[in-house]
């Protein structure tokens, strides 16, 4: 995965929205931070991964997909926040096990990352919640693909007035 591509195409929408909506002279990081965790029930919620007493079926790939990606806009967005834009590559990490509970991890790491925003936390959340992206079977390349439709997405929304 090319992270410095998807770090500078991030820095774009967040320079656009930040500009659209004089932003720059707010500290953001919480509202990109609930917003992660936010994008994440959505997530959680599509996937039903967790859903014991239901049958329901989980929502289709592309959907799931569309749903992670959300998820990578706002962890990018907080990398740039911080000053962690320069990473190139991630660590592999282990899955936690099921599907609901590396969804608990990465709540979890999120959750360290906040109470201190270190690159070390970073680092965690971002490889744990691309952990979880492995598990649904997305490869780095629909990850991208993915992310940069959604983005192209995202700008338009702002346009429209979003």
């Amino acid at each position: 995965m090319n992270l410095q591509q998807l770090f500078t195409i991030q820095r774009q929408l967040d320079q656009h929205i930040e500009d659209k909506h004089q932003l720059h002279k707010e500290d953001l990081v919480p509202r990109k931070l609930l917003a992660l965790l936010v994008e994440m029930g959505e997530l959680a919620n599509e996937t039903r991964c967790f859903k014991f007493w239901s049958v329901k079926p989980p929502a289709e790939d592309a959907v799931i997909l569309e749903e992670f990606v959300d998820g990578v806009h706002f962890i990018l967005s907080l990398g740039i926040e911080k000053g962690y834009d320069y990473l190139t590559e991630l660590p592999k990490v282990k899955a936690a096990g099921s599907k609901t509970a590396q969804f608990l991890q990465v709540f979890a790491q999120v959750s360290a990352f906040e109470q201190d925003l270190s690159k070390e936390n970073y680092v965690n959340m971002f490889a744990s919640y691309m952990k979880l992206g492995d598990m649904f079977g997305f490869s780095a390349e629909h990850i991208e693909e993915a992310y940069m439709s959604k983005n192209e997405v995202n700008f338009k929304r702002q346009e429209q007035g979003y």
